[in-house]
């Protein structure tokens, strides 16, 4: 008896809490609702006053012109591939460089985190003009490689693997040295798969960074040919015509759907992840 009241009495004193995180859940969900019924609106609907949140009548035709007609496909296989190669650059030599640094001992390790960290602070809108210079030196304007090079490989992702890498006991990779194993080896059979989190933490913030990414494309893709999702989205809100907010909306939808399926495939790797980093 004095259990269940306990009991109550601890229910109640969490439903002011309750209340508190409901509306702050709401206060984030909304703008993505009105985001997704947006979209299946007409321009009329969202432009009327009052405004309504359910559309009267829902239609697909906002989605159906960006494939048919807003050349959809196109940027979204140079988004894709954009983000898929950069996602798997980063896990391969963040991997590497915070290996080196974690478990091996040469000399400058201690210089070259600090130049990791010190790359950390600074805004990467300071590198824009030298990256172009050498982008445009180089030759590889409006390519791929000006899309991808630069963020191959990023310091947020050197110092997440680094600081993974140091949970692995140094006994299991001197057992491996001992019995003949070179650095390679060790590296790719014994330490990258024990580092899933941390891999799927890397993939998510790294997908997130380039498939969200607008500054660098607009400035490296010169044509039609090789924008991005963000970049074909912003050009379109500028149009010479009047916006029509509806077809916006769902290019904003389109934009949002693989990183919200990723992180949800992938969300229990990503806590995990960012709880044994200590990443806050």
């Amino acid at each position: 008896m004095q259990s269940t009241s306990k009991h109550i009495r601890t229910a109640t004193r969490r439903i002011p809490i309750y209340i508190i995180l409901s509306v702050i859940s709401l206060i984030w969900v909304f703008p993505f609702l009105w985001m997704a019924l947006g979209s299946l609106k007409t321009q009329r609907e969202i432009l009327a006053k009052p405004p309504r949140l359910l559309p009267d009548h829902a239609t697909l035709a906002n989605f159906t012109k960006w494939f048919e007609q807003l050349n959809f496909s196109t940027y979204f296989t140079n988004s894709i591939i954009v983000a898929v190669i950069t996602v798997l650059g980063n896990i391969i030599f963040c991997s590497m460089v915070g290996y080196a640094l974690a478990k091996m001992q040469f000399r400058g390790k201690n210089i070259v985190f600090g130049a990791v960290m010190v790359t950390l602070m600074v805004p990467s809108v300071a590198t824009f003009v030298p990256l172009f210079v050498i982008i445009a030196n180089l030759g590889l304007s409006n390519t791929y490689a000006a899309l991808i090079l630069p963020f191959l490989t990023q310091p947020v992702g050197v110092f997440l693997m680094r600081q993974f890498m140091t949970g692995i006991p140094d006994a299991v990779i001197e057992a491996a040295r001992i019995d003949g194993a070179g650095e390679l080896r060790i590296f790719f059979q014994i330490v990258l798969p024990q580092c899933a989190p941390a891999i799927a933490t890397l993939s998510i913030l790294t997908f997130l960074s380039s498939w969200n990414n607008f500054l660098w494309p607009l400035v490296a893709a010169q044509s039609d040919s090789m924008y991005t999702l963000p970049v074909a989205l912003s050009l379109y809100s500028t149009g010479q015509n009047a916006t029509n907010y509806s077809v916006l909306l769902a290019g904003a939808v389109l934009i949002i759907t693989p990183i919200l399926l990723l992180f949800i495939f992938l969300q229990r790797y990503f806590i995990e992840g960012v709880a044994m980093t200590g990443i806050k």
